[in-house]
């Protein structure tokens, strides 16, 4: 448990420190809402079961949400990388400390950072008329946690098989941002080939689950709140789990002085 809250507290630590924050990706996700709300928003509605409707702002909200913690979670992992090539990461290997207790610190340290980067991005919803109840703000809250602990996870994954931060950018442009781009967050599934994929997407049911948290209305086209929740958690369980088996066993990177 100890060794736990002190990977937790180390991990905090370094994605506090402005260099390793990722400032400029959140900003983008920013810059990136305002820009496509002000575009769409005069001319994008999607209707819903219940005779309602919202503009772009309300729709793309979500996705954006999911992109911050994103952005912020993979960012939160490079850090395995630089601890490796600095020494720091060889001397916690050695150390009587689980490799279970590594990747949780590892993983929870950016999970909380994650989750407080979306809180502060949820705010924006009160301004373009995005209301929640107490007891919906804790859905919210607990929602986005247990994403941010899915895709710190995924992202301790790869940083954990690589020695170098570029090649976990290139990751991240391959394949972490497509994830993204293909959940539905920027326009709802056609009945084409994309749907399919966006299916099996886990993605696709975080901004889903969120989206529907967020404005309580009924979305027909959109997966139940039931199958977006377990989708997620078993994403988050599945992560951490890989995680865990990744930590324990020894790569060349490990060895590295």
């Amino acid at each position: 448990m100890a060794g736990c809250l002190d990977t937790l507290s180390e991990g905090i630590g370094s994605i506090l420190s402005p260099e390793k924050s990722g400032d400029w990706s959140r900003r983008t996700a920013y810059i990136i809402w305002l820009l496509f709300g002000s575009g769409f928003g005069s001319s994008f509605r999607v209707p819903t079961e219940g005779g309602e409707s919202m503009n772009y702002f309300q729709y793309y909200f979500p996705g954006t949400l999911v992109l911050i913690v994103l952005f912020t979670a993979i960012f939160a992992t490079i850090s395995i990388i630089e601890d490796r090539r600095e020494g720091f990461l060889q001397a916690v290997l050695v150390a009587p400390v689980s490799r279970f207790a590594l990747v949780l610190g590892k993983v929870l340290g950016g999970s909380l950072i994650a989750l407080a980067q979306g809180l502060l991005f949820l705010l924006l919803g009160l301004t373009i008329g995005i209301t929640f109840s107490p007891l919906q703000l804790l859905a919210i809250v607990a929602y986005l946690f247990v994403i941010a602990i899915g895709l710190t996870a995924l992202g301790f994954i790869l940083a954990w098989r690589l020695d170098s931060t570029q090649g976990f950018h290139a990751i991240m442009s391959v394949v972490l941002l497509p994830m993204w781009l293909l959940s539905g967050a920027f326009f709802p599934a056609s009945d084409n080939l994309l749907a399919y994929i966006l299916w099996i997407n886990p993605l696709t049911y975080a901004v889903a689950g969120l989206r529907r948290l967020l404005f309580d209305l009924p979305f027909p086209d959109l997966p139940s709140a039931t199958v977006c929740l377990l989708v997620t958690l078993g994403f988050a369980a599945l992560c951490l789990a890989i995680a865990w088996w990744s930590a324990r066993r020894t790569t060349k990177g490990d060895l590295l002085s």
